[in-house]
């Protein structure tokens, strides 16, 4: 029976959908003024190791994850690069989603842009108003007032006297006279050179918070069963997501709020000012897409962790020498049910993947264990390391180049030159071995 821990009680939950065998599930995605990093990737890993269990337990999911393609840091980040708002989110969309291939994570059912659902933002926000949730600033923009939602901290569990502080160090409208300053705005009045549409209230486009409330109830409907994100959203996005939908379709937003924990790099916390900022593309460059995951879920996800090369090069070694046990495997017809059975137990208890790592250690070496091939197959379909199938090397022209000019040189009996060579392909990161056949080439 799954149990998650779910952030608005503060405690472990039975999972039980709303509709049986269903499940609608969010996933707050990027902000595409930039190229994703760490942080993206383990929300996504987690959350898709999340989904392939719910699958693999006979529900059928519904897995939602925007993307935002406007807003505040979008249009700066544009305007410094002196390039379109298209130009910058086409291209850094492009990058999440070669990145998310790289990693194994799955396509969302649907991936909905805001600019593709300000119509239903517009209207939220006439539902608001209507009930007597908004204001106006002049020369700003429609706002939330925060006061007329008895429930607003619920999520959070913020202490609303330490509020002010806090709501005004994440708050962009500095100057503006908000009638409280837990207020946050739903749509904001166009500037010049910025895109707009047209609403109710003049130009504008909407705020950030507004985009994950109208898609939801869009796609998924009120209420649905799991929203998902990093300790981050927490507060204040979820928190006034929660405010807005309950309040504007006077439904319960969702039954779960799942959140995973936040990244260090060598034990500082990632940041783009302190300089320690890791991309996922930069990682990419000398880790596979499953040492990520295998680094990722050898963690549980509630937990803060720490990247650091060498926790990497660990996982890295960790995961190669698994991986090689498992290829050594006979194939079998059925699988082990007790560790089958124990996998299950560790998943159920909140998606402990790292206490399900160390079980396939365990089934790997348990001399006396039958079934092992099946069982791992079938516990690598929820955490997607790959473990059964051989890497596939991706080898650059020049070395399949300098490789071609060995061969031709060791036909022609020429050593010193087919030696140089070898070297040349060693310094390259590659290891080139004769075969009888010719040659095979794989990495150092």
């Amino acid at each position: 029976m799954l149990k998650l821990y779910n952030t608005l009680s503060r405690k472990k939950e039975v999972f039980k959908s709303i509709k049986p065998n269903q499940v609608g599930m969010y996933v707050c995605g990027p902000t595409v003024n930039d190229v994703p990093h760490l942080g993206h990737a383990r929300v996504q890993i987690i959350f898709d190791v999340l989904r392939n269990y719910l699958e693999y337990s006979d529900y059928k999911v519904k897995f939602v994850s925007n993307i935002t393609d406007i807003e505040d840091k979008i249009i700066n980040k544009a305007n410094d690069l002196g390039i379109s708002i298209q130009e910058l989110t086409a291209k850094n969309i492009k990058i999440h989603k070669e990145d998310s291939k790289e990693l194994g994570v799955s396509p969302p059912t649907v991936q909905p842009r805001a600019t593709e659902y300000v119509k239903e933002m517009i209207d939220l926000i006439q539902r608001l108003e209507k009930k007597g949730y908004t204001y106006i600033l002049p020369e700003d923009g429609v706002y939330y007032q925060v006061s007329k939602f008895k429930d607003y901290g619920k999520l959070s569990k913020i202490n609303l006297t330490e509020l002010k502080s806090k709501r005004q160090l994440k708050d962009s409208t500095k100057g503006h006279n908000k009638n409280d300053s837990k207020d946050f705005v739903l749509w904001k009045f166009s500037k010049p050179k910025e895109p707009s549409w047209e609403s109710p209230w003049g130009k504008g486009r909407p705020g950030w918070h507004i985009e994950c409330s109208a898609m939801t109830h869009k796609i998924l409907g009120n209420p649905f069963d799991i929203h998902a994100g990093g300790q981050d959203l927490i507060f204040p996005h979820h928190e006034d997501e929660i405010a807005q939908s309950e309040a504007g379709y006077e439904k319960k937003m969702a039954n779960y709020w799942l959140h995973n924990g936040m990244i260090n790099v060598d034990k500082v916390k990632m940041s783009k000012s302190l300089g320690n900022f890791k991309t996922i593309k930069d990682i990419l460059k000398d880790y596979s897409g499953e040492t990520i995951r295998y680094f990722i879920l050898n963690n549980h996800y509630r937990k803060p962790m720490d990247f650091s090369k060498l926790k990497l090069d660990e996982s890295k070694v960790s995961l190669e020498r698994l991986k090689n046990s498992a290829l050594e495997l006979e194939k079998d017809s059925s699988p082990n049910n007790s560790y089958l059975n124990e996998f299950k137990e560790l998943m159920d208890d909140d998606l402990n993947t790292a206490a399900a790592l160390n079980l396939i250690w365990k089934l790997l070496r348990d001399s006396k264990a039958k079934g092992k091939y099946s069982t791992v197959k079938e516990i690598d379909k929820i955490l997607g390391l790959k473990l059964l199938e051989k890497e596939k090397i991706k080898i650059p022209k020049d070395v399949k180049e300098l490789a071609e000019q060995r061969l031709n040189a060791r036909n022609q009996k020429n050593w010193k030159l087919s030696d140089k060579l070898r070297e040349k392909i060693n310094k390259l990161g590659f290891v080139i071995n004769d075969t009888k056949e010719g040659y095979e080439i794989k990495k150092s």
